[in-house]
């Protein structure tokens, strides 16, 4: 019997294979479903990192007491949860279903990969944020874009392999 979220996924395919079609010449099927899903996770975690940086911590240092957090950073560690969670379930349950990996293993696996994606965000957005004063959304939006690049890589032979044939596509 299949989970909520194995039917969820299969309903998330039936829709991107409908748009294919007009993708197939330029992108191979599993590379499609990533950008679609990624893309999706990345405009969510867009949106809640503005509605979280402008709404949530008001644009503001956030005080913990024994240190103190600049409002970027801090909205990006309130919105992290939430996208690690739906990225880790769209990675598994559509882009990259041929996977044999054990989903505990593919989780600790995700993890690792998502931290080094963590690592890559933070320094990323000191760098454009406070080295190169971009302002803080554009700055994330640059942010997102290459660590998603970081990511697919990651994730596609390294989190979900699927075997050595793979390794040459």
């Amino acid at each position: 019997m299949k989970t909520i979220a194995e039917n969820i996924g299969l309903f998330i395919i039936r829709i991107l294979d409908i748009f294919y079609p007009l993708f197939k010449k330029a992108l191979p099927y599993e590379t499609y479903k990533y950008a679609a899903t990624g893309g999706v996770n990345m405009a969510l975690d867009i949106f809640l990192y503005y509605i979280f940086y402008h709404y949530v911590v008001n644009e503001s240092i956030v005080e913990l007491g024994f240190t103190a957090m600049s409002p970027h950073i801090a909205a990006f560690i309130f919105v992290f949860p939430i996208t690690f969670t739906t990225g880790f379930l769209l990675a598994k349950y559509v882009t990259f279903t041929d996977s044999r990996i054990k989903g505990k293993m593919q989780l600790s696996r995700y993890a690792i990969s998502v931290g080094g994606s963590i690592v890559l965000h933070y320094f990323l957005l000191k760098l454009f944020v406070e080295t190169l004063d971009f302002w803080p959304l554009p700055g994330k939006i640059v942010t997102v874009s290459v660590v998603v690049i970081y990511s697919f890589l990651v994730q596609k032979f390294f989190t979900f392999r699927t075997g050595k044939k793979q390794l040459s596509s």
